[in-house]
C-alpha cells in the first residue's frame, strides 16, 4: 500500500474517534460490514424531533486505519448536522472514491484526506461504511417515527 494512502493525518484520525460505544436511547442502530476486508462499523443515531438534525451518535468501528478514519471525520462532525448534509457528504465521497469528483466540503470536508483511496477500489467499502451506516440509520429512525405516527 501507498505510504499517501495511509498518512499521518489518516493515522490521526484512525486513532482518534470520538462518540465511540452504544447509544442509549438511539432512533436507530446500522450496522454495515465490508464482504472485503471485513471491516464492521455500527452507528447508533438519535435525530431531533422534526427528524431533521441528528441530535446524538456514537460509533463502535472494528474496520481498517481507512474506515476508522472515516468514522472519526463522521462522529467528529455530525451532531447537529441536518441529515441532508449527511446525505451529501455520503454521496460526495462516492463520487470522490469512484469517479474522481473533488473532496467533500463544508463540515465532513476532511474527508479530502482519504482521496488517495480512489486508487484502491479494494478500499471502497470500508472508507464508506460509516457514512452508509449513518444514512441508513437516519431512513431507518425516519420509518420507524412515520410507521409510529
Amino acid at each position: 500500500m501507498s505510504a499517501e494512502l495511509y498518512h499521518n493525518r489518516v493515522l490521526e484520525l484512525a486513532a482518534n474517534i470520538p462518540h465511540v460505544g452504544a447509544l442509549e436511547g438511539a432512533d436507530a442502530s446500522v450496522e454495515k460490514v465490508s464482504r472485503v476486508c471485513g471491516s464492521v462499523v455500527r452507528v447508533d443515531i438519535a435525530l431531533s424531533e422534526d427528524g431533521e438534525t441528528v441530535e446524538a451518535v456514537a460509533v463502535d468501528p472494528r474496520a481498517c486505519a481507512l474506515g476508522q478514519a472515516a468514522t472519526a471525520i463522521l462522529s467528529e462532525h455530525i451532531v447537529g448536522a441536518p441529515v441532508s448534509e449527511v446525505f451529501e457528504a455520503r454521496d460526495a465521497l462516492r463520487a470522490m472514491l469512484k469517479d474522481g469528483a473533488e473532496p467533500p466540503t463544508g463540515r465532513f470536508a476532511e474527508l479530502r484526506h482519504l482521496q488517495g483511496v480512489a486508487d484502491y477500489p479494494p478500499r471502497h467499502t470500508s472508507t464508506m461504511l460509516a457514512f452508509e451506516a449513518a444514512c441508513e440509520a437516519i431512513e431507518t429512525a425516519r420509518t420507524n417515527r412515520a410507521a409510529a405516527a
